[in-house]
C-alpha cells in the first residue's frame, strides 16, 4: 500500500538538521566535552586536506556570525557568553593552526594543493603571482590586527573592566534609592542588582579573553616564520627539492594557513572591541549610528560646503566632490524640513489656545470656584518635557509609582498629584503644596544628574554644587557623562526626575495625617465592613464617633506609625472606646495594639532592642508635674538638659547602627514625644505596654537631670 500524500498547502516534517542535532548534544551535556576532545584531537590526529577544508571554512563562519551578533544585538549583556565564544573560537584556530602545520611541514613537497584547497585558493588568491607583495600583505594584516585592533580592545576591556567594579557601590545604591522613592519594586530591584552582578562579571571576563585574542595574534607570527623556515629546510635537506620549487610549494602554503587563520582572528578581534565600546539602547549598532552621526543637519551642511568647494578646484576630481557635497546639502535641507513638521504639532494647541473665540460673558457661579488641589506640583517651563509623555518625560508615572507605595506603606490611598506650570517659579524650579500651602520647593537640572554624598566619597567632582532637597546632603549636579566616574567615587547619582520624587515621598510622608479626613477613613471602615461587619458596625457610632477615629488615625501617621492594621486599630477602639472617649487614651491604647508592628518597624531584624530611659528620680519629677492633660510641666532650664541629655545620647546610639529609642512610662510618652521629636526627629519615644512581651529589651543608657 502506498504511503499516502502529505495533504495540499501543508509541508512535509523536515528531518531534524544540524541546528537541532547540536541543540540536542548541548541539551545532553555532551556538547563541551565533545568540543575539548574534538580539539586535541586536531593537534594530535592528522587530519586530511579536506577535513582542514571543511574546519577552516566553519572558522570563518563562527567568526562572521559572531561579528554580526556584536552589531545587530541591542546590549552587552544580551550576548554575555561572548567571552566564553572568544575563548573557545581562539582555542580552535589555533588547534586548526597546529593541524595545518602538520600537514604542511609532512607534504608540502607534493605541491601547493597538498593542504587543502581553502589554504591554496587563499595563497593563490593573495600572492597572485608574487610573493614578496603576499609576505607584505599578510604583514599588514597582522599589524592592523595586533597593533590597533587587539591592543585596542585589549585596553578598552581593561578600562570598562576597572570602572565597572569600582562603579558597583554606587550603582547599588541607587537602586536602594529607586526602592525607596517608590520609582521600582523589589522584584525590579532584584533584577536590576542581577544586571549589575553580570555587567561586572561580563566586563572582567572580557579582560582576561582580550588576552588571549592578543596572545593568538603573537601566536599567528610564529606559526608564520615555523612553517616558512622549517617548510624550506626540510624541502631542501629532505626531499631535494630546488629551492624555487621549496620556495614556491611553501611560501603559498605558509601565506595561505596564515591567512585563513588570521582573517577570523581579525574578524573576532573586531567583533570583541564592537562589543566593549557599545552602549545599552534600544537600537542595534546600524541605527545607532544613522540616528546619532548622520541626523545632525548642520554637520551635513558644513560637510558637504566643504566638498563642494573642494570639488570647484582646478585639477580636482570635481565629478565626485560634487556629487558628494551636493549629496551631504541635501540630505542636511531635508533633516531640517522633517523636524520643521514634526514641530508643528506640538505648536497647534498653543495656538488654539491663544485663539479662544470670544463669547457672551455670563455671570460667575459656585460651579466657577476651584477646589483646593490636597497635593499640587507646580513646575517651571524647562521642567515640562519631564511630564510631557510626547517628549519622553516620565515624572507623571514616576509619581504614580510614588502614590502606589505610599498607600501600601502607610494605610490610605494618597491622594493624586495635581501638576501644572507656574511661569513665575525659576526656570528650572518646582514647588510642592499641600491644600495650597508650600511644603518645599527646589531647582533641578533636567540635562544634568545629581550626584550625592552620603558621607563615604573618595573623591570630588566638578559641578554646580547644591543640596539634595529632600534630607539636605551635599550634592553636585554633574554632566551625564561624569555618571560612571561619580559612582566609583562613592557617589549616589540619580536624575532630576528622581530628585522631585524623591522630595515629593518624602514631604508625602512627613505630612500623611494631613492628607488623612473624614472622607478617607469613612473609606477605609466600608473596606473593612466587607470583611468585618460586625465589628463596623458596632464600633460606629455606638461606641466611638468618626471624629475620634480621624483623630486617632491622625495622631498615628503624625507619629509615623502606617494604619495599614485596620482591623486591629477598630478591635482596640470598640475595647477601649467605652471607657474613654479622649483621642489621647485612645491613641496610647491602639499603640499598645500595633506594639509589635511598631517596634519591628524600628528593629525590624535585631533580637534584642537597645533603649534608654529616663533616671527613676526624673521620671518621678515629670508625672508629679503633669497637669490635667496639658503635659509635663517643667522649669526652662531643666528642659534644656532633658532636651540636651535626650540628643546626646540619641547621637551616641546612631553613631553605633543603632536606633534611638526612649522607653517612657505610658502617661510620659504622648507629651514626652511632642516635645522630643520636634527637636530630635530621629528619636523614637516607646511606652512600657507598647513593646512586645516576646521582644527582648538592653539597657543601653540612663539620662539624668
Amino acid at each position: 500500500m502506498a504511503a499516502p500524500e502529505p495533504a495540499r498547502g501543508l509541508a512535509a516534517p523536515a528531518p531534524p538538521g544540524l541546528l537541532s542535532t547540536l541543540r540536542q548534544l548541548a541539551g545532553s551535556g555532551l556538547g563541551a566535552p565533545a568540543l575539548v576532545v574534538m580539539m586535541l584531537a586536531m593537534m594530535v590526529v592528522p587530519l586530511p586536506p579536506l577535513a582542514l577544508d571543511a574546519l577552516f571554512t566553519f572558522n570563518i563562519t563562527l567568526a562572521l556570525v559572531v561579528l554580526l551578533a556584536t552589531i545587530y544585538v541591542l546590549r552587552p549583556l544580551e550576548l554575555g557568553v561572548f567571552p566564553s565564544v572568544l575563548l573557545i573560537a581562539t582555542l580552535l584556530r589555533l588547534a586548526l593552526n597546529v593541524a595545518s602545520t602538520r600537514v604542511v611541514l609532512l607534504y608540502g613537497h607534493q605541491g601547493p594543493g597538498a593542504a587543502g584547497e581553502v589554504i591554496e585558493s587563499f595563497g593563490q588568491f593573495v600572492i597572485g603571482g608574487n610573493y614578496a607583495v603576499g609576505l607584505i600583505i599578510f604583514a599588514i594584516l597582522m599589524i592592523i590586527n595586533f597593533v590597533v585592533v587587539t591592543k585596542g580592545a585589549g585596553r578598552i576591556s581593561e578600562v570598562s573592566a576597572r570602572f565597572t567594579l569600582d562603579a558597583l557601590p554606587g550603582k547599588q545604591m541607587a537602586i536602594d534609592a529607586d526602592v525607596n522613592a517608590g520609582l521600582i519594586s523589589q522584584e525590579q530591584a532584584r533584577r536590576q542588582r542581577e544586571e549589575v552582578r553580570q555587567e561586572a562579571d561580563f566586563y572582567g571576563s572580557m579582560d582576561g579573553a582580550s588576552k588571549f585574542v592578543r596572545g593568538d595574534a603573537i601566536a599567528g607570527v610564529l606559526i608564520l616564520f615555523i612553517n616558512l623556515i622549517g617548510g624550506l629546510a626540510i624541502g631542501l635537506l629532505q626531499h631535494d627539492l630546488a629551492l624555487t620549487v621549496a620556495l614556491e610549494n611553501y611560501a603559498l602554503l605558509t601565506i595561505g594557513d596564515g591567512l585563513v587563520a588570521q582573517i577570523p582572528s581579525l574578524v573576532l578581534s573586531t567583533a570583541a572591541a564592537i562589543i566593549v565600546t557599545r552602549m545599552s539602547t534600544a537600537e542595534d549598532m546600524g541605527q545607532q549610528v544613522i540616528g546619532q552621526l548622520f541626523d545632525q543637519p548642520k554637520a551635513l551642511l558644513v560637510a558637504g560646503t566643504v566638498l563642494t568647494l573642494l570639488g570647484l578646484v582646478p585639477g580636482m576630481p570635481n565629478l565626485i566632490f560634487l556629487t558628494l557635497g551636493g549629496g551631504c546639502v541635501a540630505l542636511a535641507q531635508w533633516h531640517r524640513r522633517r523636524r520643521a513638521v514634526a514641530a508643528e504639532p506640538t505648536a497647534a494647541p498653543h495656538a488654539e489656545a491663544a485663539a479662544e473665540p470670544a463669547g457672551e460673558l455670563r455671570d460667575l457661579g459656585w460651579e466657577d470656584l476651584a477646589p483646593v488641589d490636597m497635593l499640587g506640583l507646580e513646575i517651571g517651563y524647562r521642567l515640562i518635557p519631564l511630564v510631557d509623555v510626547q517628549q519622553g518625560g516620565d515624572l507623571m508615572k514616576r509619581i504614580r509609582g510614588v502614590r502606589k507605595k505610599l498607600t501600601q506603606e502607610l494605610g490610605f490611598l494618597i491622594p493624586a498629584v495635581h501638576i501644572r506650570d507656574n511661569l513665575e517659579l525659576a526656570p528650572a524650579s518646582y514647588r510642592i503644596s499641600l491644600k495650597g500651602v508650600m511644603l518645599g520647593e527646589a531647582e533641578v537640572f533636567p540635562e544634568r544628574e545629581m550626584a550625592i554624598d552620603p558621607g563615604q566619597t573618595v573623591g570630588s567632582l566638578t559641578g554646580i554644587d547644591a543640596r539634595e532637597p529632600a534630607f539636605g546632603l551635599r550634592a553636585v549636579w554633574i554632566e551625564p557623562r561624569q555618571r560612571e566616574h561619580a559612582q566609583s567615587l562613592g557617589y549616589t547619582v540619580v536624575d532630576a526626575g528622581t530628585v522631585i520624587t524623591t522630595h515629593l515621598s518624602h514631604l508625602i510622608t512627613q505630612h500623611a495625617h494631613e492628607l488623612l479626613g473624614h472622607e478617607e477613613v469613612q473609606q477605609l471602615l466600608d473596606v473593612l465592613a466587607r470583611r468585618a461587619p460586625k465589628l463596623v458596625e458596632n464600633l460606629i457610632p455606638d461606641t466611638v464617633p468618626l471624629g475620634s477615629v480621624v483623630q486617632v488615625l491622625q495622631q498615628l501617621l503624625a507619629e509615623q506609625v502606617p494604619i495599614r492594621d485596620i482591623r486591629s486599630i477598630a478591635e482596640a477602639l470598640a475595647i477601649h472606646g467605652s471607657p474613654s472617649q479622649e483621642p489621647g487614651d485612645l491613641t496610647a491604647a491602639v499603640r499598645a495594639a500595633l506594639g509589635r508592628q511598631i517596634v519591628q518597624h524600628i528593629s525590624p531584624a535585631a533580637e534584642e532592642l537597645p533603649v534608654m530611659t529616663l533616671d527613676p528620680q526624673l521620671e518621678q519629677l515629670l508625672q508629679q508635674g503633669m497637669q490635667a492633660g496639658a503635659g509635663p510641666a517643667l522649669e526652662p532650664t531643666l528642659a534644656d538638659r532633658l532636651m540636651s541629655a535626650v540628643g546626646e545620647a540619641a547621637q551616641r546610639q546612631q553613631a553605633e547602627g543603632r536606633p534611638a529609642v526612649l522607653l517612657v512610662g505610658p502617661q510620659l510618652r504622648a507629651p514626652l514625644a511632642r516635645v522630643l521629636r520636634s527637636q530630635i526627629p530621629e528619636l523614637h519615644v516607646l511606652a512600657y505596654t507598647e513593646v512586645p512581651d516576646d521582644k527582648q529589651i538592653r539597657l543601653v543608657s540612663t539620662v539624668g537631670q
